[in-house]
């Protein structure tokens, strides 16, 4: 990546964490990357794999997440903290991105039971999809979430998942008939989250193709530092979970 690409998207991210709790527009974010708008929305999205907005989005959510298990504040101090003008609109998008309400959420320190995720809607089940997580260089191997998600963000109930004890094979059985992308996330000893808040490492594929009649296939991932560049993880999963090859949810 260019310096000056890099530069500006950092400056973009940064006016997006200092101002979470005002109306931002694109327009704003691309005169702080000192971009013209169209250029700024383009190389935003190749750095990051997502446009400005989504991006926004997903700060302004995983914010939430952290009030909501840090404060005592109620959903809507939260909803207004971090941008939202209807409790309404914050609480529906919440649930959509996060996979649980808020409410939920805080009931259950961010830890939502096994089970109670949701499939995507998608195809027919067809593939088995299997490969190795291999740790960063600098990796201080802890448990790794491996799911399947429609997008870069890992957000919402993933259409399949695993978790495994440290970095290593991983099996993801009846992946239905689309396209994916693959992410892992890894957990270390000085992450602060109470989920996958704060992997501190991270590996994606993507996105990958899965048409029908597949019936296996074949994909290693590579974790690496998080970056700022990366989305904002949304997902409420648990950070353990029973000894299995998968979870078909």
């Amino acid at each position: 990546m260019e310096e000056i690409v890099r530069r500006a998207v950092e400056r973009a991210i940064e006016t997006m964490t200092e101002k979470l709790g005002e109306q931002l527009t694109i327009d704003d974010m691309a005169r702080s990357a000192m971009f013209s708008k169209f250029h700024f929305s383009r190389v935003f999205r190749q750095a990051t794999g997502v446009s400005p907005g989504r991006f926004l989005s997903a700060m302004r959510l995983a914010e939430a997440k952290r009030l909501l298990l840090s404060t005592k504040f109620s959903v809507a101090d939260i909803s207004y903290r971090v941008g939202y003008n209807s409790v309404g609109t914050f609480s529906t998008r919440f649930s959509d991105r996060v996979g649980v309400s808020p409410i939920a959420y805080r009931q259950f320190r961010g830890l939502v039971p096994t089970g109670s995720g949701g499939a995507s809607g998608a195809g027919a089940p067809s593939t088995i999809l299997r490969g190795h997580v291999h740790p960063s260089p600098t990796d201080q191997p802890g448990p790794v979430f491996v799911g399947l998600f429609p997008s870069r963000l890992p957000e919402g109930k993933p259409v399949r998942y695993t978790v495994l004890d440290t970095p290593g094979p991983y099996v993801l059985s009846a992946v239905p008939e689309g396209r994916w992308h693959l992410i892992a996330l890894c957990s270390t000893p000085t992450g602060t989250g109470t989920d996958w808040d704060d992997p501190g490492f991270i590996g994606h594929e993507g996105p990958l193709s899965f048409p029908a009649g597949t019936t296996t296939r074949l994909v290693d991932l590579r974790l690496r530092v998080l970056r700022p560049f990366d989305p904002p993880v949304l997902i409420a999963v648990r950070n353990r979970a029973p000894a299995m090859a998968a979870v078909a949810v």
